[in-house]
């Protein structure tokens, strides 16, 4: 494989090489991608993407990291993905302020309330963590995730009425998860009519 190639023939073979799983060679393609272009967004987004998927978590928040101070002005996405890999290196507080950021400049990224419900929540800091999972649940109504979570927190406040209202709804849509919800925490809830 060369890596003299022009820009976007580089991206095509890492591409190629990823479908192929074939990721030490397809960061290799990155490395040669951001020599020519260090503020590549697609580069090092993928770059950070493939690191964690091989659980270089360090590299890879370094990466994601070096794209939202590198790149003009960074998506939404790139600070949610910051954040994630800033709670899985064990950064909470810095986690939180990405995600925060992330939502700044999208209300609407359901996935990145989520994160930050469950940042909120490793920090017991459970008011604000349910506000975040309801506007989880109110941008993904489908998703059990965010209900789950909801659930959990309204048992760590004293809250079973508000945990059994959620188990009720989650029997309508997802019953194997208000199933779970219920051996969990010991509470019963009739499937709603």
């Amino acid at each position: 494989m060369s890596l003299r190639l022009p820009y976007p023939l580089l991206k095509w073979q890492a591409i190629a090489l990823l479908m192929l799983n074939r990721r030490d060679a397809a960061l290799r393609c990155f490395g040669a991608m951001l020599a020519s272009r260090p503020g590549d967004r697609y580069a090092l987004a993928s770059q950070a993407h493939v690191l964690a998927q091989q659980g270089r978590m360090k590299e890879a928040l370094a990466a994601q990291e070096h794209l939202v101070s590198k790149v003009h002005t960074p998506l939404a996405a790139d600070w949610f993905n910051l954040g994630y890999l800033l709670e899985e290196v064990g950064q909470p507080e810095r986690a939180e302020q990405a995600l925060r950021r992330a939502l700044e400049i999208d209300p609407k990224m359901d996935r990145a309330w989520y994160g930050l419900a469950l940042v909120l929540i490793q920090a017991r800091r459970y008011d604000e963590a349910v506000a975040a999972l309801r506007k989880n649940t109110e941008l993904q109504p489908m998703s059990p995730f965010g209900w789950y979570q909801l659930a959990r927190v309204h048992v760590d406040r004293h809250e079973p009425e508000e945990a059994v209202k959620i188990i009720r709804h989650l029997h309508g849509f997802e019953p194997k998860v208000a199933a779970q919800l219920e051996r969990e925490t010991g509470l019963r809830a009739s499937p709603s009519t």
